[in-house]
């Protein structure tokens, strides 16, 4: 493990994955990657940006097997956080192994799968347990139907945190009735909003403009949501890369104090960081 003092909190990239080929995939992945993308290398992405941290999230093709990630958390203590993906009746034991890595949420992946009932004893119970813990569980999920999928996931007590926008098409519409359903839920205290890859929404700059001001309004605030460059951006690798994400974030973000509760203040309160060097 790396031993270095804790870095100022210069900006946190809430949204990143790390790979290499030849690990070991899920048998129900919906895409196999053919190049690797290794801490170091996202490292070097934040050090050119002026970002001190990053949250590193599972990627659905490695499933639940989480050592690739926390073998990273575990080498960059003092820069990254986790989000895993678990089975819903992993044990104490284990979440406690996770957490002292460095792991500090969980990711539900949803896009192309049925919602399991997340009212249920067992789900409640991991939810419970998240909560006590100060987790959060990640949801990603398309707009049509995600506030009916985390309504019972935020009745838990657990902080929730929907992922690129809530995948909208385009911008956020509130004449949309699966659009004011989601606007209707952010005023809760635990719900979060990723702002990132707006390419998984087929939205323009412009489109991402109008969805921030949207959850912005609704919110009240800007105290709940985060930014994430979705790195190595999966799928459309040909199509943006690390700066180009971080450019465009600058674009949407012009107010150098809303861009320093996004950039900083948020995600340090919501992932553990500390702020206090």
């Amino acid at each position: 493990m790396t031993s270095i003092a804790a870095p100022t909190v210069t900006g946190v990239d809430t949204h990143a994955h790390i790979f290499e080929r030849g690990l070991p995939l899920a048998g129900s992945r919906r895409y196999s990657p053919d190049y690797d993308a290794r801490v170091t290398q996202y490292l070097a992405h934040l050090d050119r940006c002026g970002l001190s941290h990053g949250v590193l999230v599972q990627p659905s093709f490695l499933g639940t097997d989480n050592h690739y990630m926390v073998e990273a958390l575990r080498r960059y203590p003092q820069r990254l956080r986790g989000t895993a993906v678990v089975e819903r009746d992993i044990g104490a034991g284990e979440l406690d192994a996770l957490a002292e890595a460095g792991v500090v949420g969980i990711r539900l992946n949803l896009i192309g799968k049925t919602p399991e009932d997340y009212r249920s004893a067992p789900w409640q119970a991991l939810f419970g347990e998240l909560a006590r813990r100060g987790w959060s569980v990640e949801v990603q999920r398309g707009i049509d139907d995600v506030a009916s999928v985390i309504t019972p996931i935020l009745a838990s007590g657990v902080a929730v945190v929907v992922d690129h926008f809530g995948l909208p098409k385009g911008a956020i519409d509130p004449d949309e009735p699966a659009h004011r359903e989601l606007l209707a839920l952010v005023a809760h205290e635990n719900l979060w909003v990723k702002l990132s890859a707006t390419y998984r929404c087929a939205a323009t700059p412009e489109q991402a403009r109008v969805s921030i001001a949207r959850l912005c309004e609704a919110y009240g605030h800007g105290e709940r949501l985060l930014w994430g460059s979705d790195w190595p951006h999966t799928r459309f690798e040909a199509q943006t890369d690390y700066e180009a994400q971080f450019s465009l974030m600058q674009t949407l973000l012009p107010d150098t104090d809303v861009r320093q509760r996004i950039l900083v203040e948020n995600p340090a309160r919501l992932f553990k960081i500390d702020r206090s060097m």
